[in-house]
């Protein structure tokens, strides 16, 4: 699925946005994630809106102040404010954004139905990214951050997080 979040964002702003990284995910950035919902400059500020992965997610003060300190370093000032309607998905997560995570050794979200499959055992479907096989089975409903879950490859034995699909 594709978002058309590039009509909500200022083509100006979206190069300095691009250079802030998810705080718990350091080789993505914010836009690949899909977290950043507008973008404006309204009376000489930059307004950002942003929405969470899920709701309480303890990185969106980090990513705020980012965003923050991103445009100072361009002597401009921002505001940003969450926004939780619609919630985010990770539909939202960029092409890029995927190949980045399976680089950084971070399997990428299944689709839904396949995920479910995954989380309640009954399909070997996640793919670890350290090897490619398929042949893995989730150690914990939980990994490093609660939007993923541990997950081991058994030809390689790798421990790896699987991005869960958040719809």
């Amino acid at each position: 699925m594709t978002i058309e979040l590039e009509q909500h964002i200022d083509p100006k702003l979206y190069t300095i946005l691009e250079m802030v990284s998810d705080p718990e995910i350091p080789v993505l950035s914010i836009m690949d994630m899909g977290v950043v919902r507008f973008a404006r400059i309204v009376d000489d500020k930059v307004i950002v809106k942003i929405t969470p992965t899920y709701s309480g997610c303890p990185a969106m003060d980090v990513i705020g102040d980012d965003i923050i300190k991103a445009f100072q370093k361009e002597n401009m000032e921002a505001k940003v404010s969450l926004v939780l309607s619609p919630a985010w998905t990770t539909d939202w997560i960029t092409p890029r954004g995927r190949k980045a995570l399976e680089e950084y050794g971070i399997a990428a979200p299944l689709e839904e139905e396949a995920d479910k499959e995954a989380l309640l055992g009954n399909k070997k479907i996640v793919k670890c990214p350290q090897c490619g096989s398929k042949n893995t089975k989730m150690i914990s409903q939980f990994g490093s951050t609660a939007c993923k879950a541990l997950f081991q490859c058994e030809n390689c034995l790798e421990p790896f997080d699987y991005f869960k699909c958040l719809k």
